[in-house]
């Protein structure tokens, strides 16, 4: 890897905000079907030729990490289905970022951590955050159409067990459907010595259904739990996503992510690659730059760096939720990778 010292600098955009965090998707498959995310017979799949293979995910890692990039997310869909997700671990740990080794942290159902937790810790893996809205098995078959509560929960206790602390667990906040178990779930992180996190939901569905009107908005998540726990806010946020604050004193803290009812784009420090290298310089992002080409056509490291660079050039201010001509992006959130 050789990237030439006029392209070696920092993903600085228009705004000076730096980038230092990298979402990787490995793949758009999922083994769950959670209504939110799509529908029931799955959406059509990426081509298995388009996808990035690991020496490839591995190379831009490397290229990434010159330009200031210290952290890599893997995501998907589900990233445990990718059946080399152990190696890729282990070749994005071994990447030396600033004065270190690249932090390697992973969002996941949890279904396959029981069997991989182990093996991911010990390849280098340092955290790890795994979705659970529900307590409730019958809850949970109807939100995710899968009979798979159990197996999350094993989850949750395999990656505590390899070490892999704090556990972070993340609930999408949703009216009529599982904001009633609010104080439940904090209270299942408190005693499991997780934290929990709770995400407003975002237009980020296959089937475009996203309503503002039944969001459950960040602040009505803070009152209900301000009914039962005594919440102090933490301060130094930086780029973090989450608004934190200690449970009753601590240690337990629990996270509000509010994407849309307060925006934290001007402290956004994220460029994200899906799964069949696309570069997304936002979440909600409408367009894309094709780095399967540049990777495929014989591009140069320099070209590689060149993209990434023109990527996050082209970031605009914020999301634009709020804005009246907002326009979903095309992609359903198991495609673009979290």
């Amino acid at each position: 890897m050789s990237v030439s010292a006029e392209l070696a600098r920092p993903l600085v955009d228009r705004y000076g905000r730096v980038h230092r965090d990298l979402r990787i998707s490995l793949t758009d498959k999922c083994n769950l079907r959670c209504t939110y995310c799509m529908p029931a017979e799955g959406v059509p799949w990426l081509s298995k030729d388009n996808i990035l293979t690991t020496d490839e995910l591995e190379r831009v890692a490397q290229i990434a990490a010159a330009l200031g990039i210290v952290e890599v997310r893997l995501t998907g869909g589900e990233p445990l289905l990718r059946r080399d997700a152990v190696d890729v671990v282990r070749r994005m740990a071994r990447i030396v970022a600033g004065d270190g080794p690249l932090e390697v942290s992973m969002t996941t159902n949890g279904l396959r951590l029981p069997a991989l937790a182990e093996e991911l810790v010990a390849a280098g893996l340092t955290r790890v955050n795994v979705s659970l809205d529900t307590l409730r098995p019958d809850r949970f078959l109807a939100l995710t159409r899968r009979n798979r509560l159990d197996d999350v929960l094993d989850g949750i206790r395999a990656a505590l067990a390899a070490g892999l602390a704090p556990v972070k667990l993340n609930a999408v906040a949703m009216r009529d459907v599982n904001d009633d178990e609010l104080v439940d779930l904090l209270r299942f992180a408190q005693d499991h010595g997780c934290e929990m996190r709770f995400i407003e939901q975002m237009p980020l569905d296959a089937g475009h259904v996203w309503s503002r009107v039944k969001m459950v908005r960040g602040e009505e998540i803070l009152d209900r739990l301000g009914e039962v726990f005594t919440l102090t806010e933490i301060s130094g946020r930086g780029a973090a996503p989450a608004e934190t604050f200690l449970v009753d004193g601590g240690p337990t803290t629990v996270g509000v992510i509010r994407s849309v009812s307060l925006p934290f784009c001007g402290a956004c420090d994220r460029v994200r690659l899906t799964a069949d290298g696309q570069l997304r310089n936002c979440l909600f992002a409408r367009e894309e730059s094709d780095l399967l080409a540049v990777l495929r056509g014989g591009g140069s490291d320099d070209d590689v760096a060149r993209l990434l660079h023109t990527c996050i050039a082209g970031k605009l201010p914020g999301h634009g939720i709020n804005d009246p001509g907002f326009l979903q992006p095309d992609r359903p959130m198991s495609a673009i990778g979290g």
